[in-house]
């Protein structure tokens, strides 16, 4: 017979944990069982067990560990006496710290070892625990399945809470560095003191009750939170949230104890099975069986509420009134941890473990191995064989489970990560159940590793929204997160975007720059197109500036049409009737040369307006230099066989004319041709909103230059009108010309203050203002006194009238 040793043996009977464990025992038996009644699984053989108590104690256990070993209960150190019934391994222990001194010791034997519920990561280390299975996942991955629990609700602001041991301090640490590693923070740490009575439950809920974290992750067993849940209680903290490892995740300590604080607690569970045939099996447990009666005999006083009376006695002593136990009890009328077996976890894993167990026996004695040759030497009597050699067979064997997930162990010893998510809801009954409401398995794909179905979560105090545990609240579209000084990264402040800048989302790291043609809302939410703008014909200001600009031009070629009519009489021939004709139309010219500058900016237009505004301007102020300086030759030339006279030829002025006009005409060439204008977009601080659509200058020092050629023009023309006012004529123009480059020096010097502080569509509006500011200026001193006397005062137009003042000079 080949035994199956589970746990050491103890003097005193531990029932600490009560119902639950005495089940995971009956749930190892029932496998045994099973598998002898199997002929197939180890035909003529018969699986054996003993079981110990370890009475969470590690000297026993170590006791234990050593009697197993040795198979008497005097322990021999590397010595096995009951050499006709070979260990094949041991079960146990259910507690990471314990489990890790006995595989210490089991390690070094090879004897394989495996338990339903030893979680620490550091059983994982194969060169300290070479022979340790286990049929629970390891807490790294329950410690990346919490982590990842709380960041699918947007949790971000986390309270990590405890045990002081191996167990909860690695599964802390690990819940830890995936948070942060997930961008999370932790808001507080605290240890669960297991060597005070009290289990620091003042502090830890103080700490909890001064938190803005509502969530709290616990790495804790059930009986020892209970404190902390009656601090709260007499603290009145509540609105906290439970995330919950899979020690307590579905434990039933709490059915009608502190119910309000813990509803909603969500956590990772052990994925359950089922076993067929297991609940009769528990029912038909009773205290008179020969095969551990005495923990039978415990469960019935513990269920029923009873003692046996006399040496029966296994609890106390009748110090007290109690009914006696009459053995004619039956478990089939009670509910409780021990046989519910609607969800088996724990249970299922010890279950699991003999299973495993059986099926390496099996491969061990057919020699099933992927190389069959090299193990034929391996192939020895099932009744005699080395412990160690079943080693392999374990790490290869793999066994269906009744979620028709498989069963099998990596090359750390450890199984599939699969955990059921469970929810805390409050029965019909008032009772809390524990609702599967996803699962978490990292043997699907990356996708699918993780699954919650949210519908069917119920929070405290039936709220329907997930509840928000952040140290800060959300940065709404338009804000950007920005992290205070000496705080974790989930404490910031919102700061609102620059303009120009949006964000779209919520807590966004950084503001986003909109494109060149966007411009963002008042929200800073979006970015909106900008408003393209230039001086246009349908705007109010250019519609306007083109109906004046058109009846402006009308105005010199009107005069000139007088002019025409009235060129034979003494007002105009005294004024330089060609001189003057030829003025007329360049007022025209820059009258129209302001239509360049109205419209969409073009490469044609750009190039073309400032040139024509400059060519024709030049031409109207060479014009009136050349009649200034053809009045002062005139009175000068009026001495008989003067040589000054050919200075006054019309052939003199055009040449003039011409001369200055080509000079300019030859700066716009080399401005166009070196720097030409050209049409761009251009958006300003002032208005941010709007992109000026304008010419872009090329040159502002040919365009200044220019401006300057111009002004230094019409000042010699001013100069020279102005010592030329007080000569002795009839219809003497120096007067009218000083006065018209006044005006127009007048205006264009105001122009460049204000052309400079213009902009967009205004500063293009501010030269055609000049324009015809300039052009009417000319027009008005020039032209309207000649204008008014031809049609209003013809008697002053006549030759009578010329010859009556000039007797009337010659007599003065």
């Amino acid at each position: 017979m080949v035994e199956l040793k589970i746990s050491p043996s103890c003097k005193v009977i531990n029932f600490r944990f009560g119902l639950e464990n005495y089940q995971h025992l009956q749930a190892a038996i029932f496998a045994i069982e099973e598998i002898n009644s199997n002929s197939e699984i180890l035909p003529n053989i018969t699986l054996g067990f003993q079981a110990y108590d370890p009475c969470l104690t590690v000297k026993q256990s170590l006791a234990g560990t050593l009697q197993v070993v040795t198979g008497q209960s005097k322990a021999v150190p590397n010595y096995r006496c009951l050499v006709d019934r070979p260990l094949s391994s041991v079960i146990g222990h259910i507690s990471s710290t314990y489990s890790i001194v006995v595989a210490h010791i089991l390690g070094l034997l090879r004897y394989p070892q495996i338990s339903p519920w030893s979680t620490s990561p550091l059983l994982s280390d194969r060169r300290k625990f070479p022979s340790f299975f286990r049929t629970i996942p390891s807490d790294v991955f329950q410690s990346k399945g919490l982590a990842q629990l709380v960041l699918q609700f947007g949790w971000t602001w986390i309270g990590l809470l405890g045990l002081d041991n191996d167990y909860g301090l690695q599964g802390i640490q690990l819940v830890r560095q995936e948070i942060i590693k997930a961008g999370a923070c932790v808001a507080f740490t605290e240890a669960i003191i297991l060597t005070r009575p009290d289990r620091n439950a003042p502090r830890i809920v103080n700490t909890i009750k001064y938190s803005s974290a509502k969530v709290v992750v616990v790495f804790s067993k059930d009986i020892d939170i209970f404190p902390i849940l009656v601090e709260m209680v007499r603290q009145d903290v509540t609105q906290r949230i439970f995330v919950a490892s899979e020690t307590w995740s579905t434990s039933k300590f709490f059915q009608g104890i502190n119910t309000k604080l813990v509803l909603g607690t969500i956590g990772l569970a052990v994925s359950s099975g089922t076993i067929p045939g297991f609940k009769d099996f528990l029912n038909n447990v009773h205290p008179s069986m020969p095969l551990g009666g005495k923990w039978a005999k415990l469960l019935w006083e513990k269920t029923f509420n009873c003692e046996f009376i006399g040496g029966n006695n296994v609890t106390s002593s009748l110090s007290l009134p109690v009914k006696p136990c009459t053995g004619a009890e039956d478990l089939r009328n009670v509910t409780n941890s021990y046989t519910d077996v609607d969800h088996l976890r724990v249970t299922y894993n010890a279950y699991t473990a003999v299973k495993i167990i059986a099926m390496a026996l099996k491969d061990l004695r057919s020699c099933q191995s992927e190389d069959n040759m090299g193990l034929r030497q391996m192939c020895v009597d099932i009744s005699k064989f080395e412990h160690w050699k079943l080693l392999r067979y374990i790490k290869r064997a793999r066994l269906r489970l009744s979620s028709g997930q498989e069963l099998y162990f990596d090359k750390n010893g450890d199984p599939p990560a699969v955990y059921d998510i469970v929810n805390w809801q409050l029965g019909p009954d008032d009772t809390i159940k524990h609702i599967k409401i996803g699962s978490y398995d990292t043997t699907r794909s990356s996708d699918k590793v993780f699954h919650i179905n949210t519908s069917i979560i119920q929070w405290p105090d039936g709220e329907q929204m997930v509840p928000r545990s952040v140290c800060s609240k959300s940065c709404l579209p338009g804000f950007r997160k920005a992290t205070r000084r000496g705080e974790p990264v989930c404490c910031f402040q919102c700061v609102p975007c620059p303009q120009g800048e949006i964000s779209n989302q919520t807590d966004a790291l950084d503001c986003l720059k909109c494109p060149w043609d966007q411009w963002s809302n008042l929200q800073k939410s979006k970015c909106l197109p900008r408003t393209i703008e230039f001086l246009s014909h349908e705007d109010p200001l250019g519609s306007t500036l083109v109906v004046t600009t058109v009846i402006s031009s009308l105005v010199p070629a009107s005069i000139f049409r007088l002019f025409i009519k009235y060129k034979n009489t003494p007002i105009v021939k005294a004024n330089n009737y060609h001189l003057s004709c030829f003025l007329l139309l360049s007022l025209s010219l820059c009258f129209l040369c302001s239509l360049a500058f109205i419209g969409p900016p073009q490469v044609e237009k750009c190039l073309l307006r400032q040139c024509a505004f400059g060519i024709a301007f030049v031409l109207c102020v060479s014009c009136i230099l050349a009649k200034t300086i053809k009045v002062v030759f005139a009175f000068l030339a009026t001495k008989p066989g003067s040589r000054l006279r050919k200075w006054t030829h019309l052939r003199v002025s055009l040449s003039f004319i011409f001369l200055c006009s080509l000079l300019q005409f030859l700066l716009c060439i080399i401005w166009v041709s070196l720097a030409p204008p050209f049409p761009q977009y251009i958006s300003t601080q002032a208005q941010p909103t709007i992109i000026s659509y304008e010419c872009n200058e090329g040159s502002p020092i040919a365009f200044w230059s220019m401006l300057g050629y111009l002004g230094l023009l019409a000042s010699i023309s001013f100069i020279v009108a102005f010592l030329a006012r007080r000569l002795p004529d009839s219809f003497n123009e120096a007067k009218f010309i000083t006065f018209s480059m006044l005006a127009f020096l007048s205006v264009w010097v105001s122009f460049i203050p204000a052309y400079l502080s213009a902009q967009g569509k205004y500063t293009v509006a501010m030269e055609i203002f000049a324009i015809l500011c300039s052009s009417w200026a000319l027009v008005i001193c020039m032209f309207l006194p000649k204008c008014f006397i031809i049609l209003f005062r013809p008697n002053m137009n006549s030759r009578e009238n010329l010859v009556r003042k000039v007797r009337f000079k010659g007599h003065g």
